[in-house]
């Protein structure tokens, strides 16, 4: 059962917490994983390129010239995709990029890249952040504390933080998710994973079932 440290928005550790096993010391499924991100940024296309075919360009019915003795290549159609003006040859169309991904293989997938967080030690506790008012020079001071000012860092909160998430934003490579929102991509596209304890706590919760 993995023991992870709980630090103040100071950045001093005040205790110590042991996570579910199941949850944050699961075996790693690499394909698992790589099955979900790519079903995941395949989601986030919208799929709509489109490029007109010759049959879509306007023009083109009546035949350029006589089919014999010009001395030219026949040709039937202006819209040919070889004529200035003319279709694109085998050009994009609208399309659905979606992936279905099993309920089984997301919780397999979210396991093992919380899990592989938690084996490098890049996993911290944070007590939740209360903030007065937006102050990024806070925020860069608490990732630097915990080792993670230089790396890309992901911080899970467990409830609205809009003082937090100004201030984060302001930092390149620092995101501030709410735990209903985390995902596979986020957590491996990361570095650094920072969450309240009682974010850890419902993802437990959820994903332990």
């Amino acid at each position: 059962m993995p023991n992870v440290k709980i630090v103040n928005f100071e950045g001093k550790v005040v205790g110590e917490r042991s996570l579910a096993d199941s949850i944050f010391g699961a075996p790693l499924h690499v394909p698992a994983m790589h099955q979900v991100v790519v079903a995941q940024l395949a989601n986030k296309r919208q799929g709509t390129h489109a490029a007109q075919d010759r049959s879509d360009v306007r023009g083109g019915g009546k035949k350029p010239y006589k089919q014999k003795h010009t001395g030219r290549a026949r040709r039937g159609s202006m819209r040919s995709p070889i004529n200035v003006g003319g279709g694109v040859a085998h050009g994009p169309h609208p399309r659905d990029y979606s992936q279905k991904v099993n309920k089984k293989v997301r919780a397999l997938a979210m396991r093992s890249a919380l899990s592989l967080r938690a084996r490098e030690e890049k996993l911290v506790l944070v007590e939740n952040p209360v903030m007065e008012k937006p102050r990024t020079k806070s925020v860069v001071a608490f990732l630097e504390s915990v080792g993670a000012g230089c790396e890309k860092t992901l911080i899970i909160v467990h409830e609205s933080n809009l003082f937090l998430r100004k201030s984060a934003g302001s930092i390149e490579g620092t995101r501030v998710l709410h735990v209903d929102s985390l995902n596979v991509y986020d957590i491996l596209h990361h570095k650094h994973l920072i969450m309240t304890p009682e974010a850890a706590q419902i993802v437990e919760e959820v994903f332990g079932r």
